[in-house]
């Protein structure tokens, strides 16, 4: 079968294309490793047709609906942010690119943007749109933990606010570059390093700086293992977090968006402060905020 449109989310390291049905049904995914970050704006256009064009049918043109980094300034046309508050995913302010091969009709949705505090965000937002077309009604917090950790108000369908935290970038760059790196490398994950580190920083967030210079200096003194020294560096930044956001959670109704890992981790540091958080699978939520795009788009057709 040949799709019936193509969805598609390019970010900065890896593109991924689904190959969509009539109904809604995935026909096949592909993905490569042409992100953004390794193509100049007339490359987006041949790099999506070297991945797809085998599968592109003949004489007829198929909507493409693309979110992520493609839309960045960088990217293969800029799509305007849309701002706060607004819904989380729009084809009406998706930008329509122009293309070579008439089989395709591409629209890059937009990213959404905040002006005080300054924050912005570019394919989150389709996630958060397949969040809420599994939870309608919906009225709380999404806390989407990465390398740049989301917090996002949603009420009535909306994005009322959201603030963006570094605090994966962070622990990279502290794992690999600083002193703690000959801490903090292998080892088991540790519970109780991490939720006591939680706890310290948010009682006393002024003195994480000495708190994460503890955190070698423990591995010298004492011989603290590298699980609970890592356990222990995580914990210091994830409640130096959720100190920053205590106005995003506090009360709030949270999910935390992902399944072990990181995202357990935050649903633990939450749970103990006594939030009310629970999480959801990640998985497939882009696809399916890129389905609600089109359907929008599919509805709007004359």
């Amino acid at each position: 079968m040949t799709p019936e449109w193509l969805a598609v989310d390019w970010g900065t390291s890896r593109l991924r294309v689904w190959l969509m049905g009539p109904d809604g049904t995935v026909l096949d995914q592909r993905q490569s490793d042409r992100g953004m970050g390794n193509l100049s704006s007339g490359q987006f256009e041949p790099a999506l047709l070297a991945l797809v064009g085998d599968a592109l049918p003949r004489g007829r043109t198929i909507p493409v609906i693309v979110c992520g980094m493609a839309g960045s300034r960088q990217g293969w046309a800029e799509a305007p942010y849309a701002a706060v508050p607004c819904a989380p995913l729009s084809v009406a302010s998706a930008v329509q690119v122009e293309t070579a091969d008439p089989r395709l009709s591409v629209f890059i949705v937009p990213g959404i943007k905040q002006a005080s505090p300054p924050d912005v965000m570019r394919g989150e937002e389709t996630q958060i749109a397949g969040f809420l077309a599994d939870n309608t009604g919906f009225d709380g917090v999404l806390c989407l933990p990465g390398t740049h950790c989301k917090w996002v108000h949603i009420s009535a369908g909306e994005v009322v606010s959201f603030r963006t935290f570094m605090t994966g970038e962070l622990f990279a760059l502290l794992e690999q570059a600083s002193v703690l790196r000959h801490s903090v490398t292998g080892g088991d994950w540790d519970d109780g390093a991490f939720a006591g580190a939680v706890d310290d920083v948010i009682s006393r967030p002024a003195t994480v700086a000495a708190d994460l210079f503890s955190v070698r200096a423990a591995a010298l003194l004492d011989g603290t293992g590298s699980g609970a020294s890592r356990a222990r560096l995580s914990g210091l930044l994830i409640g130096l977090e959720l100190a920053g956001a205590r106005p995003y959670w506090l009360g709030q109704d949270i999910r935390v968006v992902g399944a072990g890992g990181i995202a357990g981790a935050y649903r633990d540091a939450l749970a103990a402060q006594g939030a009310s958080v629970a999480t959801v699978a990640g998985d497939g939520m882009v696809l399916r905020g890129l389905r609600a795009a089109y359907d929008t788009l599919h509805e709007a057709a004359p």
